[in-house]
């Protein structure tokens, strides 16, 4: 009789909550040894919380956590990383400041006298990066890395820590297709060398490619186990959600009005002299998308900051309803009165203040509405059933605007950012990453926000990574590579290996 090995963790009965919130409801939840396992689930579906017990950020209520079949008490993340676990967040934990090696230190700088620590570290890493093809300059600074090379820190600081359990958190929200593909390559070597690794994603495509068996969280508790290779994205998005959710985008064929905002010969030049954006022209027209294709970097970021007047141009024009727009005008609050709303890239660092209640972030830029309260002060009772109103349009969860926005998944500070914009009554919405880690069930709701807006005759301006998205959701596409506009193409009798050349400047310059 063959003895099934060990798994590497189990957890029986884990319960957590928050107040009135319960996080996790007794989950229960095995992961073999040298394995890829997926867990999947709705924003606020307690993916996060359970994760975060297993690494000791907090401390189940109830409930036990077995590693290799030994019980084991986690109270801190040092508990964990004595238990072989590592984790990499979404947001990551990194000293931009400080270089490769000495974040790899930090909290493991092994004696009183750092630069034996860092000599030591720095041969470990020689070593871990050869062996995982993760080559790395140690002496760069991680603010001036790459996502995908800072990501790659974070990696190599676990394993440096001893971690035979790696838990990825929406590892792939920040990294282009090219730089996830090289974290999967990654994340096969790890398993191949007897290592775990947990994948948290809300991309059902990735689960299927990677993952060996994937578990499903809906409303803090677990309702499925399956084997990868015996499942579907359809049926993963149906135990997600509870119910049948439509994979594709269906919109009627677009209405275009008159041009609403007008671009000619816009450049931006950087704070090190780099031209980042260089001479881009474009239209749109009230009752249209128009998808901007390009790996991150090549100027997407820095047209969307100039439209919504985070930054200035060096050079060009832009025109809002036939009216070019004054220096004193290109401001974002001036902006918002115009009608052009922003949805950033970031919501962390420009679309929120994590510090702030929830209720106060669900009005930012808006503040100074007469409905918040008269003259300068603001009534907390009207700015608190405002947001309970859009708590409740846009499936915030928990649906309590008196937490801090801290305290809110990514997909639902998400939701506050986009219901926040939205619901002003845009003439132009410039959206930039509209589902970045954002679940299947929102990621469906957010479209058909976008469509509708569209159809009720709003200019949309659309920048995402994921070229899938643009191509469903836009009328006209246009390809970026290196600053410039290199193609244009309508979005119905688009191909991807074209748009994909387009965007690596293969074909022709507009």
């Amino acid at each position: 009789m063959t003895i099934p090995p060990v798994p590497a963790i189990e957890l029986a009965g884990v319960s957590k909550r928050f107040g009135a919130v319960q996080a996790n409801r007794d989950v229960s939840l095995s992961v073999p040894s040298g394995s890829i396992h997926g867990i999947v689930g709705e924003n606020g579906a307690g993916k996060s919380t359970l994760m975060s017990i297993l690494y000791g950020f907090y401390e189940a209520d109830a409930g036990e956590i077995r590693i290799g079949g030994e019980p084991r008490r986690i109270r801190s993340p040092a508990d964990a990383i004595g238990c072989g676990i590592g984790m990499v967040h979404q947001h990551f934990m990194l000293v931009e400041t400080l270089s490769v090696v000495e974040n790899i230190v930090i909290g493991a700088e092994g004696g009183p006298f750092l630069k034996g620590g860092l000599a030591r570290a720095r041969a470990e890493l020689a070593k871990l990066s050869s062996d995982f093809g993760l080559a790395i300059d140690p002496d760069a600074l991680v603010g001036e890395l790459s996502v995908g090379l800072q990501q790659r820190v974070e990696i190599l600081k676990a394993l440096h820590r001893g971690a035979q359990i790696l838990i990825l958190d929406e590892p792939t929200a920040v990294l282009t297709p090219a730089e996830a593909e090289q974290l999967f390559t990654l994340l096969r070597r790890l398993k191949a060398q007897g290592r775990t690794v947990i994948l948290i994603t809300h991309k059902l495509r990735e689960i299927m490619d990677v993952t060996d068996r994937v578990s499903v969280m809906r409303r803090g508790e677990m309702v499925a186990h399956l084997a990868t290779a015996e499942t579907s994205p359809p049926e993963l998005a149906e135990a997600m959600v509870g119910r049948r959710v439509l994979l594709r985008v269906e919109k009627a064929p677009r209405r275009p009005g008159a041009p609403v905002l007008e671009v000619v010969g816009l450049s931006y030049v950087d704070e090190r002299g780099y031209e980042t954006l260089k001479d881009a022209k474009l239209t749109l027209h009230a009752g249209e998308i128009v998808g901007i294709a390009g790996v991150a970097g090549n100027g997407q970021s820095e047209l969307l900051e100039l439209l919504a007047g985070l930054i200035q141009p060096a050079r060009g024009v832009i025109r809002l309803d036939g009216r070019i727009l004054t220096a004193a005008e290109r401001n974002p609050a001036r902006l918002r009165k115009l009608g052009l709303m922003h949805v950033p890239e970031d919501r962390q660092k420009t679309g929120l203040v994590t510090a702030f209640l929830a209720a106060e972030s669900a009005i930012l830029g808006y503040h100074d509405d007469a409905a918040f309260g008269p003259g300068p002060f603001l009534s907390p009772g009207a700015i608190q059933a405002h947001a309970r109103a859009a708590f409740a349009a846009y499936d915030v969860r928990p649906a309590d605007p008196a937490l801090k926005t801290a305290k809110f998944s990514g997909g639902n500070q998400q939701k506050i950012v986009l219901g926040r914009e939205i619901e002003r009554a845009p003439k132009v919405l410039l959206v930039g990453q509209p589902t970045r880690g954002v679940d299947i069930g929102a990621i469906e709701f957010i479209h058909r926000r976008l469509v509708a807006l569209r159809d009720a005759g709003v200019a949309i301006l659309l920048v995402s990574v994921e070229l899938e998205e643009v191509m469903a959701l836009s009328d006209r596409i246009l390809a970026m590579c290196g600053g410039r506009i290199t193609g244009e193409r309508v979005a119905d009798a688009a191909d991807e290996r074209e748009l994909g050349l387009l965007m690596a400047g293969v074909g022709e310059a507009a």
